[in-house]
């Protein structure tokens, strides 16, 4: 791989719902036409939808390159996903600028110490980590007291307040409290909607310091060459085996107290867009993303806070859908309500 000066790397990070890919599809919207940009998106479930959706409006023709790890934390255990995943990614892109999606109930940490790696001096310039938040989820004790939520705020170089045109001024009020107790120190603020981040937010540096000694650290980054990555073939969470014709299948995860339960259904499969979009605004999961293939044309659909958004987009290998919650009382009829919609 050739790469002549290390790359600038941002981590977008922030908790379930908050509109982390939506902030990076807007970031993309305002990449500069002659540079290549690269996404590693990390999800919790093991479907992997964000990837889709990113791809499905941007791809390697407009200069963005895209790979997913689904199925959890991509640093925990071995870390061995992230090491391919990136790997790979940088060879192909050779990008001018890469952003890494954690997953909104991993460990922020974990990636930001990985990347600080001496095998990676050259290959990785570390910018700084934007942390989004929902100012109206700062007083549910949901939030506050879930220890990745906390180690989002403190690892966060830049803060985010997304959504901002759904919030009162009590909400931004509740935040600056939380954040002048809890943030250890003075970090940047944007208030935002839409996940409308600046692009100049992506250029402050990285103020992350890996301590000498951290409970956090599960693995050691093996050497990294810029010549031969000399990595094995990818596993399976990287690289999804296609579905038999007409056929589709279920998948479920569970950890951290949170369930993922997501259907991939072969591109063969037609949806009527009606008794989808019907179904999925009645849902009672806390986050659901899918993406499916309509006699009308390809969308993806985002549902967050009850709210469900439809996006079209320009192409899917297959429809696939994915929610997570903390428990699995919204997915009771779920698949046989999906089977309905079959055009």
């Amino acid at each position: 791989m050739q790469i002549t000066k290390a790359v600038p790397t941002n981590i977008i990070t922030g908790f379930l719902g908050v509109g982390k890919t939506t902030a990076i599809l807007h970031l993309l919207a305002s990449k500069p036409t002659d540079e290549r940009w690269a996404i590693l998106v990390n999800e919790f479930g093991e479907i992997g939808i964000d990837g889709g959706l990113i791809a499905g409006s941007h791809g390697s023709q407009s200069g963005v390159f895209i790979r997913e790890v689904a199925g959890g934390c991509m640093c925990c255990v071995s870390g061995l996903p992230m090491q391919i995943a990136l790997n790979r990614l940088l060879m192909d892109a050779k990008p001018d600028r890469l952003l890494i999606e954690p997953t909104g109930l991993g460990h922020p940490q974990e990636v930001i110490e990985s990347l600080s790696q001496p095998h990676y001096a050259t290959v990785i310039d570390l910018r700084a980590t934007l942390t989004l938040i929902d100012p109206r989820r700062i007083r549910d004790p949901r939030y506050t007291q879930n220890a990745t939520f906390s180690q989002q705020i403190a690892v966060a170089d830049v803060l985010v307040a997304n959504k901002s045109d759904q919030c009162l001024g009590e909400d931004f009020v509740a935040l600056d409290d939380y954040l002048a107790k809890k943030a250890g120190h003075e970090k940047p603020l944007y208030r935002v909607s839409f996940g409308k981040i600046p692009l100049t937010a992506l250029s402050a540096a990285s103020t992350f310091a890996a301590p000498n000694t951290n409970p956090l650290r599960r693995f050691t980054m093996p050497a990294f060459s810029k010549t031969a990555v000399g990595l094995p073939e990818s596993p399976a969470s990287l690289d999804r085996g296609p579905l038999p014709e007409g056929d589709y299948i279920k998948i479920k995860n569970r950890a951290d107290g949170f369930t993922s339960i997501g259907w991939r259904f072969h591109a063969s499969i037609l949806f009527d867009r009606v008794r989808l979009h019907e179904l999925l605004s009645g849902l009672a999961i806390q986050r659901v993303k899918a993406i499916f293939i309509t006699s009308d044309g390809v969308f993806g659909y985002n549902l967050s806070d009850q709210m469900l958004t439809e996006v079209e987009l320009d192409k899917s290998q297959e429809s696939c859908i994915e929610g997570i919650d903390d428990d699995e009382t919204g997915f009771e009829n779920l698949e046989a309500d999906l089977l309905a919609c079959f055009k």
